[in-house]
């Protein structure tokens, strides 16, 4: 599958200032790694978020966000969220936090 881009390099632009970063082939996508942890990630023309256990309800609750339903069953943690809660670059930041907010709770690799 092929995925948007445009939505990497806007994501590459946002996670710019950290020095921990790298891409991954995964989920058919792209996968933007925080300290060697999937902390977000492209399929399509969505973002894939991983807020982890603790945040994933709240972030079912924001618009245009929705279950990660990649192999037919939700993957609890992560979330997906259609072009349009992306669409402009404050949104597209706050989902990225989320993410690196996330993963950096996590030990390190």
């Amino acid at each position: 599958m092929a995925y948007d881009e445009g939505l990497a390099e806007r994501v590459r632009e946002q996670l710019a200032v950290r020095m921990d970063v790298t891409e991954r082939a995964m989920f058919g996508g792209l996968a933007f790694m925080v300290g060697g942890h999937m902390a977000c990630g492209i399929t399509g023309d969505g973002l894939m978020v991983r807020v982890g256990k603790e945040g994933y309800n709240d972030a079912l609750g924001h618009p245009h966000a929705r279950e990660m339903d990649f192999t037919g069953r939700p993957m609890t943690g992560i979330v997906y969220v259609d072009s349009a809660g992306t669409a402009d670059d404050d949104a597209l930041c706050d989902w990225v936090e989320r993410g690196v907010a996330f993963v950096t709770t996590l030990p390190a690799r």
